[in-house]
């Protein structure tokens, strides 16, 4: 299939043809579902951690007699409704982690990418970078697109285009190697290169 490149004032600059198996595959929600449910799962810390009864430190010996004194019955003071008691439901550290085997996950990326021409949401762009670091001139660059949700791809991000970019939160950048789905998913506007349409054929055809 053939894409149109587009300079950024979307006026026509060619065309490039591209493999139809990475942007031309069906739909699979499920499949994308799967994939954005574990990349935001592998991102958990997971690190949540309190002591229960048996881990805080504290006497075992009971405070006072079962009988007589006319306080509550107490068995020690590690127990969950003392002040300086263990927790009684207590987090742990846990590992959220999914798997998701590398050709599912490249099968869910293909249906993105691919979605994404249908919906006219990517832009096919020859080359793109921020000509000065200054956030006011990217700004300038993508006037009519921002500001809508957009994902820069680049075979490279350049400082340049980086210092410009961090400082907008609607404007998000990815080269081809670190390229996940939930940026894909997020996104209302995805620009890509020439040069990083080629990578992603190769990393996912």
């Amino acid at each position: 299939m053939e894409l149109t490149l587009q300079s950024i004032n979307n006026s026509s600059a060619g065309a490039m043809t591209v493999n139809d198996a990475v942007f031309g595959a069906p739909y699979n929600e499920a499949l994308i579902h799967q994939s954005v449910t574990a990349y935001l799962a592998g991102g958990r810390a997971g690190t949540a951690a309190q002591k229960t009864r048996a881990e805080v430190r504290g006497s075992t010996a009971k405070p006072w007699k079962q009988k007589g004194t006319g306080r509550a019955r107490a068995g020690h003071v590690r127990s969950p409704i003392w002040r300086g008691g263990g927790v009684t439901f207590a987090a742990k550290t846990s590992d959220h982690s999914q798997k998701l085997n590398k050709k599912m996950y490249a099968g869910a990326m293909r249906a993105i990418l691919s979605e994404l021409v249908r919906q006219e949401r990517l832009v096919a762009v020859d080359s793109f970078d921020a000509v000065t670091p200054k956030t006011r001139d990217l700004l300038a660059q993508l006037k009519g697109i921002v500001p809508s949700k957009t994902l820069i791809i680049t075979d490279e991000v350049s400082d340049n285009l980086w210092l410009a970019a961090r400082n907008v939160h609607t404007i998000r950048l990815a080269d081809t190697a670190s390229l996940e789905p939930v940026s894909l998913v997020w996104a209302d506007k995805i620009i890509v290169t020439r040069a990083a349409l080629t990578e992603l054929e190769g990393r996912f055809a």
